[in-house]
Parts: structure tokens; sequence; C-alpha cells
């Protein structure tokens, strides 16, 4: 491995790289690999690890921190929540803290991940300075975005585990504050709710309309074709006016705060997990939001992974399906996606959306990717999810199920969002079912740049390659 970037390998790093190694090592060489881990935030079948799964354990929490320059060394397997509690009390935070708590710093840069500063901080891998990889050949290489593996480093993101294992990573970190001051602006349309996103995006602040005020994370919701919310943020260090902080693990779900409050006061850790609470709003399939069941639910289990695990139960059972059977009503069919849309064209995506697809509210996620040079051939800086630099993109994302209708087919309606997608121009996630033929896969997601670095890295097909996983759900 190269010399350190940023904060050093400590003797306990060095160690936990090693773990990792030999446990990879012990595997059976025909048996599939799969990461042993206790979380996952995929939704789409993937196997059981089983008792030989690969084990990363060692490789969590922050090994080595310079609060001066904001830069971390952090195992793969830390969860954002692990985080956050180490790094907040050093008044730092990496530069994007995807909504739910259990997914890892690893998983975000090979799966990709986003959240409300994603419009001034692009992605979570465009702050990595330089990554440890255990490839499929059982080597660790340090992967950085100039050198001998310029080329794993690019190609990375979106790769979701098929080109290799994120082991250990030097990240950027930005300042804190003790608070976050939100502010709920209304729109009657998703004509006027784009604009205001774009405006924001352009200038960092409301404009001279609002004041002029800055603005430090950013994004919304629809809940219809005539109401839509756009929630502008910014750090604090006092609660300015307001009493004590916001708490929505009471009552009140936050999304739907938004409808009604127009101004809030959150801990800087309670906003970066006012989604996981709720797990957005999908908390209410389980009951979740009902003020009776409310009231009686812990409040240190209102939280992602805990809906998590009772939905994975539910798969394991089907109890809810077989009850749906008895009583006579449609199969359905999972509708769980996050695409980007460019900025001019998110407006046709949404009233697309909500003529055609049963399903709201509607998460708005702002995103201009932070890196600002081309890749080496000119094209796209990260191939495997083909985001044009200088381009500003609006993530949609929507978690449900539609009924699939008499004589139609389990996946049409993804089918029809994806190609809705396709032909705006933007990219939908691999964390949920996919159902691309091969070729069209290939097409759409860097199938050029994947194919020799896969080569390079998995001569002899260890892993799975990215169609397999997104699709075949190998």
């Amino acid at each position: 491995m190269m010399a350190a970037m940023g904060p050093a390998r400590s003797p306990r790093y060095e160690a936990a790289v090693r773990s990792a190694r030999e446990s990879y090592a012990a595997l059976p060489p025909d048996a599939p690999v799969r990461l042993a881990k206790k979380t996952s935030n995929l939704f789409r079948p993937r196997p059981d690890a089983g008792p030989s799964g690969l084990d990363l354990s060692a490789l969590q929490g922050v090994f080595a921190l310079d609060v001066e320059a904001g830069l971390a060394r952090v195992g793969g397997l830390t969860t954002y929540e692990q985080l956050v509690d180490e790094l907040l009390p050093h008044g730092l935070m990496p530069l994007v803290v995807p909504q739910l708590r259990t997914i890892t710093i690893g998983g975000a840069v090979i799966g990709l991940g986003i959240e409300a500063t994603s419009f001034r901080s692009g992605l979570p891998h465009e702050s990595v300075l330089e990554m440890d990889v255990l490839t499929p050949t059982g080597e660790v290489v340090t992967a950085t975005p100039d050198g001998e593996h310029a080329d794993l480093f690019r190609t990375l993101p979106n790769s979701y585990g098929s080109l290799g294992y994120v082991l250990g990573l030097v990240i950027q970190l930005e300042r804190t504050s003790r608070y976050v001051v939100l502010e709920h602006l209304r729109f009657d349309s998703v004509e006027a709710v784009v604009a205001a996103i774009g405006e924001v995006t352009a200038a960092g602040a409301h404009g001279q309309a609002h004041g002029g005020a800055r603005v430090d994370f950013m994004d919304g919701v629809v809940f219809g074709p005539t109401e839509a919310y756009l929630t502008l943020a910014r750090w604090s260090d006092t609660l300015e006016g307001a009493t004590r902080p916001g708490d929505h693990t009471g009552a009140e779900p936050f999304y739907r705060s938004v409808q009604h409050r127009r101004r809030d006061v959150l801990t800087a850790a309670d906003f970066l997990w006012r989604w996981d609470t709720d797990w957005f709003w999908c908390s209410r399939a389980f009951g979740a939001q009902r003020p009776l069941v409310r009231r009686v639910w812990p409040r240190r289990l209102l939280r992602s992974d805990v809906y998590w695990r009772i939905m994975a139960f539910e798969q394991r059972h089907g109890w809810v399906s077989a009850y749906r059977r008895a009583r006579g009503r449609p199969r359905q069919e999972r509708v769980i996606q996050d695409v980007e849309i460019p900025l001019d064209r998110t407006a046709d995506f949404l009233r697309w959306f909500l003529r055609e697809i049963p399903i709201e509210p509607l998460w708005l996620c702002p995103v201009r990717l932070r890196t600002t040079t081309p890749g080496p051939d000119g094209g796209p800086p990260w191939p495997l999810y083909p985001m044009r630099v200088g381009e500003d993109y609006v993530n949609v994302g929507f978690w449900s199920a539609v009924d699939v209708p008499p004589g139609g087919r389990h996946g049409d309606t993804n089918r029809a969002i994806e190609e809705q997608v396709h032909a705006l121009g933007g990219h939908k996630g691999l964390y949920s079912e996919s159902f691309f033929d091969e070729a069209t896969f290939e097409e759409r997601y860097g199938g050029a740049a994947y194919r020799p670095v896969k080569q390079r890295y998995d001569p002899e097909g260890r892993l799975p390659t990215l169609y397999d996983k997104a699709v075949r759900s190998r």
C-alpha cells in the first residue's frame, strides 16, 4: 500500500485490515462471497451470507482524526450513526450524512448516498481522498484519484461490491454548530418548487426576495400536484428565540410538521436523523404513526432498522401477503426507488409520476456533483452513475407498493418508471429491484468503463458482476 494520505494508519487500523484479508482468505474458493453484517439497506432479494460470510467487523469507527485539517481515517463498515456519535463532539461531521442511521460509509461509497447537503457537497464518495480496497484476488490496494489504482477509485461508486470491499477511507469533514434552524416553504405547484430549488442551488441562499439568508441544507416533500414544501436550513449556535429544540420522536412525525410549521429548530443530531425516526414516512405501514400506538411505542425504537427487521420478518413468513390473498385483494409490487432527474426536467417527471403512479408523498433532494473535473475521457467523472459535471439534478425518492392489475406482470410499474427516468435524461439508484436487460444496463451504467476494471481486479470472476447483483440479485 502507498504512503498514507491524511491521518496516519495506526497499528489498530493495520490489524483490522489484516483481519479482513484473513477472513477473505478463509472463505471457500467456490462459495459465494457475502458480507457478514447485521443490517442492510438494500431492497432487493439477496442471498444470506451464512455462517462463513466475510467478516469486516474490526473495521468500524474513527481510527484517526485531524480536527484542524478536518480529515478522518474511518473503517468502511462504520455506520453513519457511529460516525456522527464520534465526530459531533469535535464539532465535525461527514460532508454528506445519508438519512438512515445504519447505512455504512463503505456502503454509501460503493452504493451511492445523498442528503440535504448534496446540493453543495455532492455525493459521499466525492469527499473521499483515498480508499483501502480488498480486491477479489485477496489483495489490498490503496485507491486514490491519481496513481496506480485511479481506475478503481473512479469505478467503485455504484459498483455495489462487485469490484471489491472498502476497508478504510480518508474522508473530508465539515464544521458543525449545535443547532439547525429550519424554514418550511409551501408551493402550490411542482413547477414552483422546482424553480425555487434552482434559485437556491445557484445562489446558496434564499435570494434577495427572501432576505438572502444562507442555506446549508435543502430538501423537500411533494404531497400532491398542488402541495409541495421546500425545507431550507442552516447551522446556528443558538436556539434563535425558540424555548427548546423540536422533538419529532413525539406525537408528530417530521414530515407532517412541514405542512403546518413555518419554522423549526433541532439539535444537530436530531436534524441529521429527522428522517430515520419514521423511515421518512414508511413507519405508517407498521402503525407507528397512529396516536395510540405512538404513545406506547418506545422512542428508542422509533428508528429505521427496527422497521427493517419487521419488514424482513414479514418477507420471511408472508403473513400479510397471505391475509391479502384470503381477503381477495390483488398482488402488490414494491415500488422503492430513488432517481436522479436533471433539474430542468424534474417538473415533467413529477407531473408524470403523480398522474400515473398512485404513490405519495415524494421526497426531493437537490444534488450537484462536487467534482468539477470530467473523467479522463472527457465523460462523467464517476462512470457507473454518469451524472454530468456542472449540471443540477433532483433526487426523487418514493417508497411504497402498488396493486398489480389483473393480467399485469410483476415489475410493470417499475419498468415504466425506469423508462420515464431514462427518457428525461436521469438515472435510478440500484439498491432496489431493477428490470433492465443486460445490454440496456451496460449502456446506462457505464459498462464500457466497468468491463476493463472488472477484468483487471477480478480476472477469475470471484465476485458477481454489477448486473448480476443489481438485476439478477446474486
